[in-house]
């Protein structure tokens, strides 16, 4: 049962199913209701935990007007240094209610809570922290110039926030990609309008009370829940008060919101699909690669933007890199979250389950040969109902597959044997995504050609999911617009405006 304090995420007393939470949107420092009420379902079961407020036009318009309020309010007026420590003190609060974060983020997904413990929750604080330092030590430009008098010229640029920011944040890391766009977009003096997954609204909804308790501002941080078309998310992006959009989601979604931001001429950060391939020479640490391959192909049930979906492996070690990938998949434990043993959760939804499955059915009919998994594990009477799938490994299929081509989003792989590095970086690259790579080898001069030539936003070599903030992040073709990461937030999330003071 979850711990999140009653403002928040409270019991509700019409609820139709006991221990049902009611979760509410946060507009201008307050939790308010919506237009209707829609279920939260458990991923372990199925169970209904929560009924989530869902927020209207006039929901969104109040929380855009709030922005707009606290952008030429309080938060306006405050200096790089105040807002720095308003940051710092979010951080500080994230932690001090960890549990409860961890416990809003493990009802939600599902996952295990080994790994939200680890990674979803101290990235979540540690975004705040992080952009409160690259903006407080990033420089701007100045130049001195000659004019015909020869008094001369002095050239300096301000950063100035670029306004309101819709931020629409996707349901595989919550908290950790939210708040990696909520903290340089605070940092950067803007105001935000949060639109969080249906699927995830309670990290969002809690942020709301660490905001307050933190001393930002009222309108500052603002949440609405709710669905994509004709809905919170519609409403939010198309709405005329918002300056900037900033989305984590899939490719057709992310064209939408592209499409949106045309009327009025807006910014937009887009990180979006990825299909990507890793690379295993034969002169790599297997060890080392296996480990990789199986965390990049099965982490977080496969929902990750930067995982592994599909494998090249050079035909030397083939048979043996396969065989050896099988058992690491095959040692995965399928379980609770609370669990330490647990290595692999349900999937987000029922609805996303049918998606994965699809695609192990499809498989199978293009004549792929599934090494292991394939179906739905067996799992006790009480979470029979619930998102639960096999991690799944196949051969047997080419480049130009479904499976090798379309984005699955699920704890499954396709294997593929190659014979040189000129082939399997034409193989890796004939894709219509470019978001992330891995390549494993011990040639330092391949490493370095290798990552250079794939066409991608990240190229890891041996290694997987190792990340510095202050680089960039995004995606190529069309696994996004942009980028974000240290100084490259800033860039978005403020406009440049240039002094030119003449001496």
């Amino acid at each position: 049962m979850l711990t999140t304090p009653p403002s928040a995420v409270t019991d509700g007393a019409a609820a139709a199913h006991r221990g049902v939470r009611e979760i509410r949107n946060f507009i201008g420092g307050e939790y308010v209701d919506g237009v209707r009420w829609f279920d939260k379902r458990s991923p372990l079961d199925d169970a209904v935990i929560g009924r989530v407020a869902e927020a209207g036009r006039e929901q969104v318009d109040a929380a855009v007007r709030a922005a707009r309020s606290a952008l030429h309010g309080p938060w306006g007026t405050m200096t790089v240094a105040e807002r720095v420590q308003i940051l710092y003190a979010l951080a500080d609060g994230i932690n001090r209610r960890f549990d409860d974060f961890l416990s809003a983020e493990i009802a939600d997904t599902g996952k295990p809570a080994s790994l939200a413990r680890h990674i979803d929750i101290p990235r979540g604080a540690a975004n705040f922290r992080i952009f409160a330092d690259v903006v407080k030590n990033v420089p701007s430009e100045c130049f001195e110039m000659a004019t015909p008098d020869g008094a001369g010229a002095l050239n300096y640029a301000l950063r100035r926030p670029v306004g309101v920011v819709g931020v629409v944040c996707p349901w595989n890391l919550p908290l950790l990609l939210m708040t990696w766009k909520v903290g340089p977009a605070l940092a950067c003096g803007n105001t935000v309008v949060v639109k969080p997954s249906e699927e995830t609204p309670q990290t969002a909804a809690l942020l709301g009370e660490v905001m307050n308790e933190a001393g930002v501002p009222r309108g500052v941080y603002n949440v609405v829940h709710g669905f994509g078309p004709g809905s919170a998310g519609e409403y939010l992006t198309t709405h005329p008060g918002v300056n900037a959009i900033t989305f984590t989601g899939e490719t057709r979604t992310g064209a939408a919101i592209m499409k949106a931001a045309a009327e009025g001429a807006r910014p937009v950060s887009l990180e979006m699909g990825g299909k990507n391939a890793a690379v295993v020479f034969a002169d790599c640490d297997f060890d080392a690669a296996i480990e990789g391959t199986l965390r990049s192909c099965f982490a977080n049930s496969g929902q990750v933007c930067l995982g592994t979906e599909r494998v090249y492996v050079e035909r030397p070690i083939f048979d043996r890199f396969v065989a050896a990938l099988k058992q690491g998949a095959e040692r995965l434990r399928i379980g609770l979250p609370n669990d330490e043993a647990t290595g692999m959760g349900p999937l987000i939804s029922q609805e996303h389950k049918r998606k994965v499955l699809s695609y192990y059915a499809k498989a199978v009919q293009l004549g792929a040969h599934v090494v292991t998994g394939g179906g739905v594990p067996d799992m006790p009477d009480e979470l029979a109902r619930g998102a639960w799938v096999q991690p799944t490994i196949w051969t047997g299929l080419n480049d130009d597959s479904p499976i090798a081509r379309e984005e699955i989003f699920g704890p499954c792989t396709l294997v593929m044997p190659f014979d040189t590095e000129e082939e399997v970086v034409r193989r890796a690259n004939d894709n219509d995504y470019g978001l992330a790579t891995a390549v494993w080898t011990t040639n330092l001069s391949r490493a370095h050609r290798v990552a250079a030539v794939i066409e991608v936003g990240i190229a890891w070599v041996n290694s997987w999911f190792l990340r510095d903030l202050r680089t960039p992040f995004g995606g190529a073709k069309q696994s996004g617009i942009g980028r974000e990461g240290g100084v490259h937030s800033l860039e978005f999330y403020t406009e440049l405006k240039n002094v030119c003071v003449k001496l």
